[in-house]
């Protein structure tokens, strides 16, 4: 288990004396996102495993979540993803879900639907979804049908029931204008409306071929001035009060050096 946030330094590059391998899981860190803690390395996945454990630990060893994982790390592959987004941006809603719920198998679903939120996209066309430049009036019709795709892959395991609510809403907006359904407030899912915050801030913090990626407090500052609009201003809230957190979080991600200076791109 990795130790409390504010033990932790981040590094991108191998010292010039010491192995650099995830304590955990093995793999070679250098070259990718990692953090460095007491001399020992960790590598992006296993710190996010670990984070995800401290809000719900039921999840381990579960066949289901593993092979939920599995998809959801095809899915970032297909489509080029920067990238964990889909582990990241899961682990963080956790970290906001937390604030409302207890209930160990609703976690497990919010975790189920954040993964698997862009699962719709398996049934979007590469010419469209890996399409450089911007999309036409029609092949943006087609992509704003990824999440009633998404939802109907995973209505067929009833035991995801929650988690497809969440799939189905991750691209409405608090004021009404997102898609599929135009739903406004409270009638969007509290998961879903939890996950724009954090799936915006992952975005935002992350390199794209048309930027670069903006620090957190450029991402923290756009996510507040959206509030009441893109956002619901409940969500911002605890966003807010777990801002300590989830910037740790972004800048494993991005990479800070041990002076202390902040993000600087992700890592591809």
């Amino acid at each position: 288990m990795i130790d409390d946030m504010s033990a932790i330094h981040m590094h991108r590059d191998k010292p010039a004396d010491t192995p650099a391998a995830c304590r955990h899981c093995g793999v070679p860190v250098a070259g990718v996102p990692h953090i460095r803690e007491h001399g020992d390395y960790s590598c992006e996945a296993c710190f996010l495993s670990a984070r995800r454990r401290r809000t719900s630990q039921e999840m381990d060893g579960d066949a289901t979540a593993v092979l939920a994982e599995v998809l959801a790390a095809a899915l970032d592959a297909r489509e080029q993803e920067t990238g964990l987004h889909s582990k990241r941006v899961a682990c963080h809603t956790l970290v906001l879900a937390k604030h409302f719920n207890s209930d160990p198998g609703l976690s497990r679903q919010i975790y189920w639907g954040a993964l698997l939120h862009d699962i719709g996209k398996i049934g979007i066309p590469d010419s469209i979804l890996q399409k450089h430049g911007a999309l036409t009036d029609t092949e943006w019709q087609v992509m704003r049908t990824h999440p009633e795709i998404g939802h109907r892959i995973l209505s067929g395991a009833p035991f995801m029931a929650e988690a497809a609510e969440i799939v189905l809403c991750h691209e409405e907006r608090y004021d009404g204008t997102g898609y599929p359904r135009r739903l406004a407030g409270k009638k969007i899912p509290l998961w879903a409306r939890l996950f724009a915050v954090i799936d915006t801030l992952d975005a935002m913090t992350s390199d794209r071929p048309y930027r670069k990626a903006l620090s957190f407090a450029a991402a923290r500052a756009e996510i507040l001035r959206q509030s009441g609009t893109q956002f619901d201003p409940v969500a911002t809230e605890v966003f807010v009060s777990e801002e300590e957190t989830l910037r740790a979080m972004v800048e494993v991600k991005c990479g800070a050096a041990e002076t202390g200076e902040g993000p600087r791109g992700s890592v591809s």
